[in-house]
């Protein structure tokens, strides 16, 4: 355990990303009972002293020579001196420096749209966040594709839907998504799809002056479904939704345990314009260890299968940093995934969230997490170039080892529209099913509400109606027209 010891609490947040950045998996406290490690802060007018402390003798301390209560020009300089002492007490810096949050594009994109130059944008990164060359210059590159796919959006006037269906053939050892194992759970689907109907038609009525411009079916793995079930839940969704501004209709068919050519052709006669194929890993003896019940050439054949299908814009996923992987290994991943040519490939660092079976049994586990995650993040971002990829989309989330990044990329035309929109959050993200969240936008007053729906599947259905209710009093606050 650490005791965060502060006299001024504003910069509470900060220095605990800080401090789990270079030492995670350990636990913050506001006590000094059963630690050994303290993080002190001392906030004043003129200055903030920060200090390391190790059974009661100091062995770090910056000072931060700024007006605390400024936030706007106080927080870079404050963050800059934790940094500076948790680097030099682990012996070791962090790829992103001091840059902490979900969107590290942020800044480019705010310096892009005051007219800065592209060097000028990397060394800010490099100067002011402490960040390598490299991530200075991803995020430059993403922020001017973002621009450019952005640009012919009426974000008030258009929205997008995302359809959740929380089933999967098995749960994976880093999953924390709502996925129910769809052999247990097959009696309960047709009353869910009938749940999910009746909030489909709500969302269609409620939202029918307002176009719609990017549907994303995702799960769990929405390829669980019998081909019939799915093709009825695409007829469904083109009965009651006006589709006549559709840019874009993703479906993850994540699991190559899950697909058929009846189920690709039902996706292609019903006008799926993109599927993602996830393999996270081309190495079998990963994939028996993650929970994945299938193999490296089932993912190679399904892949085969949705071209033969006519599928002509497909996405796969990999995981950097997987448990008893290194580089060798995510370089084989690439090479086979280099040979079949995919339209787009989107790379994840690997988190280990608080509901996953790989957080729960970390002791069990840690030891097998080896290699650098950075490393293979950037042998993938080189992979990709081969592939004429440019980077889309890229954030981070909590609980990634080293405050690393996933990374969107695709080949020019190819991008997933909403996996740029939801990032953004200047749209509103309609989200129907159990485990979903609705983002309803309010750029007058630059603000986000979240309306979030039961996770439980059984919950859901009995529910419905109450998570409609809990839309309307969302929606009450919008203008619908």
């Amino acid at each position: 355990m650490i005791y965060l010891k502060q006299n001024v609490d504003d910069y509470n947040n900060d220095f605990r990303a800080m401090i789990q950045a270079f030492i995670p998996r350990e636990k913050i406290v506001l006590t000094r009972e059963g630690t050994r490690l303290t993080f002190q802060a001392e906030l004043e007018e003129t200055q903030v002293a920060l200090s390391l402390w190790e059974d009661g003798k100091k062995l770090e301390e910056e000072i931060a020579r700024c007006h605390y209560r400024d936030k706007k020009t106080a927080r870079n300089p404050i963050k800059a001196a934790a940094y500076y002492i948790l680097s030099r007490y682990c012996n070791k810096t962090l790829p992103w420096g001091s840059m902490t949050g979900v969107r590290p594009t942020k800044f480019a994109t705010a310096r892009l749209e005051q007219g800065w130059k592209e060097e000028d944008i990397i060394r800010e990164y490099q100067e002011q966040y402490l960040t390598t060359r490299q991530k200075g210059e991803i995020c430059y590159r993403v922020a001017r594709r973002e621009q450019e796919l952005l640009h012919p959006f009426r974000f008030t006037e258009e929205y997008c839907l995302y359809i959740g269906i929380p089933f999967c053939l098995s749960r994976c050892l880093y999953c924390s998504f709502t996925a129910y194992p769809i052999e247990k759970y097959k009696e309960q689907v047709e009353g869910y799809l009938q749940a999910l109907f009746h909030e489909m038609k709500y969302v269609s009525e409620a939202y029918r002056n307002k176009r719609l411009v990017s549907v994303y079916i995702g799960g769990g793995t929405p390829t669980a479904l019998s081909a019939e079930q799915l093709a009825r839940l695409l007829d469904y969704m083109y009965q009651v939704f006006d589709t006549r501004y559709m840019k874009e209709l993703t479906i993850e068919a994540g699991r190559p345990d899950s697909v058929s050519r009846e189920k690709f052709l039902a996706m292609k006669e019903r006008s799926v314009t993109r599927i993602s194929i996830n393999p996270q890993t081309m190495n079998d003896k990963t994939l028996q260890f993650i929970g994945r019940n299938h193999t490296a050439g089932m993912t190679v054949d399904a892949f085969h299968l949705a071209r033969d299908c006519g599928m002509d814009n497909i996405n796969m996923d990999i995981i950097a940093g997987l448990p008893k992987e290194d580089i060798h290994d995510i370089r084989q991943t690439l090479n086979i995934i280099r040979e079949l040519k995919p339209e787009s490939l989107t790379v994840h660092s690997l988190a280990i969230k608080r509901a996953a079976e790989l957080n729960i049994q970390m002791q069990q586990y840690q030891d097998s997490i080896t290699g650098s995650t950075n490393e293979m993040l950037m042998l993938a971002d080189a992979y990709a170039a081969e592939l004429g990829m440019e980077p889309y989309y890229l954030y981070r989330q909590k609980n990634i080892p080293g405050n690393l990044e996933n990374v969107g990329y695709a080949r020019p035309g190819a991008e997933c529209l909403y996996n740029v929109l939801i990032m953004e959050e200047k749209m509103d993200i309609i989200a129907v099913g159990a485990g979903t969240a609705t983002k309803l936008t309010f750029p007058a007053e630059n603000r986000i509400e979240r309306v979030e729906n039961v996770k439980n599947v059984e919950e859901y259905m009995l529910r419905v109606d109450e998570m409609i209710a809990r839309k309307q009093a969302g929606f009450s606050e919008k203008s619908l027209g």
